[in-house]
C-alpha cells in the first residue's frame, strides 16, 4: 500500500503552507467507530479508500507535530511533508484490533520520520548517529531552549536520565552550539568573508625563508652554469647556444654546414661539451 496510496496534489505542502494547514483543518476529525471501520476495511480488505481517509483526517496533527519542530530552522513544508510519510507508514501497520486510536500509534512514526530528516540537514557534519545520540540530541536541544551552558549538576541530571555519560552530554552540548561555516566565505558578504576558514590557512608558497632558499638556488645554478660554459670553446659554446639556448634552435645539418664538417662531427662536438659541463657542474 507505500506505493499505491498517494496525496492527492492540493494535500501535499508546497509554496503556500498556510493555505494547505487550512485545507487540511478542514477534514473532518473521525470518531472512534469511524477509525475503528476504516481501519477494519483496510485491515481485512486492503481497502485504498478507506487508508487515504485515514491519512487525510490525520493531516492536522502531522502539522501539529511540525510546528513542535520549527526551532531547528527547517522549512514547515519540508517538516510537514516527512511527517505525512511518517502517517502512511502507520496507517499501512494499523491494527484496529489492537484497541488504539491511530493517532497514538502514528505519533511514533510520525516524529520518527521528521527525526530523520532533522538529523540530515540541520548540520552538514552528521551531530548523532546512534539511537543513544539520538536521543541526547532531541531531549538535549529541548533543554537548550531555556538554558545556556548547563551546570555540573544539569548535565549530570540529563545523563542519568537517558542513562549516558556525561562526557557525552557535554559533547553534544558542545555540538549544538556550533554552527556550520562556508570554508571560502560567503562571497556576497565581504565584511564576513575574512573570517572564512580557507583565510586562516598556512601558505607555504609564501614563506620568506623558502623563497630566500629558492632564489639562492637559482643563483647557484645560473652562476654555476654561466662558469661551467665559459670553460668551453667558442666553436662548442655555439654549438650547445645554436642546440639548446636559442629560441629558434638549428639542426645538427645546419650546423655541419656552417663549420664545414659532418653532422656526425658536430653530434660528437656536442657530446663532448657536455660531459665537460657536467663535469664543471658537479665539481
Amino acid at each position: 500500500m507505500g506505493k499505491e496510496l498517494q496525496l492527492v496534489p492540493a494535500m501535499v505542502p508546497g509554496g503556500n503552507v498556510n493555505a494547505y494547514i487550512q485545507t487540511v483543518n478542514s477534514v473532518p476529525i473521525l470518531s472512534l467507530e469511524q477509525e475503528q471501520a476504516l481501519g477494519q476495511r483496510l485491515y481485512y480488505q486492503q481497502d485504498l479508500e478507506a487508508a487515504r481517509q485515514l491519512v487525510m483526517s490525520h493531516l492536522r496533527f502531522v502539522v501539529h507535530v511540525a510546528r513542535s519542530y520549527t526551532g531547528y530552522g527547517l522549512p514547515l513544508a519540508d517538516l510537514i511533508q516527512e511527517g505525512n510519510v511518517g502517517l502512511m507508514k502507520a496507517v499501512k501497520r494499523f491494527d484496529p484490533e489492537r484497541g488504539v486510536r491511530l493517532v497514538s500509534f502514528a505519533v511514533h512514526w510520525i516524529k520518527a520520520e521528521m527525526h530523520e530528516y532533522i538529523l540530515r540537514n540541520w548540520r552538514i557534519v552528521k551531530v548523532a548517529t546512534t539511537k543513544a545520540q539520538r536521543k541526547l540530541f532531541f531531549n538535549l536541544r529541548g533543554k537548550k531552549k531555556s538554558l545556556s551552558w548547563l551546570t555540573n549538576d544539569e548535565a549530570h541530571a540529563v545523563a542519568d536520565d537517558l542513562g549516558v555519560d556525561v562526557v557525552e552530554v557535554r559533547r553534544m552540548e558542545g555540538r549544538l552550539s556550533s554552527y556550520d561555516a562556508p570554508f571560502d566565505g560567503a562571497a556576497d558578504d565581504d565584511e564576513k568573508s575574512f573570517t572564512a576558514p580557507a583565510n586562516y590557512l598556512e601558505d607555504h608558497s609564501a614563506d620568506p625563508a623558502l623563497l630566500v632558499e629558492d632564489a639562492d638556488w637559482e643563483q647557484s645554478n645560473e652562476q654555476s652554469l654561466h662558469s661551467a660554459i665559459a670553460q668551453l670553446d667558442e666553436r662548442s659554446r655555439d654549438i650547445l647556444a645554436s642546440r639548446w639556448l636559442s629560441e629558434k634552435k638549428e639542426t645538427l645539418h645546419q650546423l655541419a654546414a656552417r663549420y664545414g664538417v659532418s653532422a656526425e662531427r658536430i653530434r660528437q662536438l656536442e657530446q663532448n661539451a657536455m660531459k665537460k659541463m657536467k663535469v664543471s657542474l658537479q665539481a
